[in-house]
């Protein structure tokens, strides 16, 4: 079964309050208009995700809450499912959120954080990436189940979708 996978981080946050715990950091005016950005671009290229795993911090959720409208346009939101542990996750909590799924699932986005989302993209797809706020590498593989497809060096990664080229 071919299997898509978005791995996207999250859109431009403000540091303007320092106040603030990093993970209570909201967006800056650049992640609010880069974040519906990302959403049309992923419609056009028909990368329509049926979950979104994501981080709990609030970047994380306001970066959703900018997307989401984009799917809604085009009846294709994805049922979301927060996970604390992607806050300072990377491969083995993503593979763990994977592999839960029913296999049924072919499309997820996972949103989250650096360093951990680019050891994502470098782990599956056997190339590094700089995965700059708001980026999201598209990455297509193959298995019957996803942890078959899980397989390090054995995902294809078809773009990076960067707000500043689009």
């Amino acid at each position: 079964m071919n299997r898509r996978l978005i791995v996207m981080r999250h859109a431009k946050s403000s540091w303007s309050d320092e106040k603030l715990g990093d993970h209570d950091r909201p967006l800056n005016e650049r992640g609010k208009k880069e974040a519906p950005e990302v959403a049309r671009r992923l419609v056009e290229l028909g990368w329509l995700p049926e979950r979104l795993l994501s981080s709990d911090s609030k970047r994380t959720r306001e970066t959703w809450k900018r997307m989401k409208p984009i799917f809604e346009e085009e009846e294709e939101v994805p049922k979301v499912v927060w996970i604390p542990d992607f806050y300072h996750g990377g491969m083995d909590e993503v593979s763990d959120a994977l592999i839960e799924l029913d296999d049924e699932i072919a499309e997820v986005m996972v949103l989250g954080h650096n360093p951990g989302w680019e050891a994502i993209v470098a782990f599956l797809s056997g190339e590094p990436v700089t995965m700059t706020t708001a980026n999201a590498a598209l990455l297509e593989g193959e298995g019957d189940t996803w942890e078959e497809a899980l397989e390090q060096g054995s995902w294809e990664l078809v773009e990076v979708i960067r707000p500043k080229e689009l």
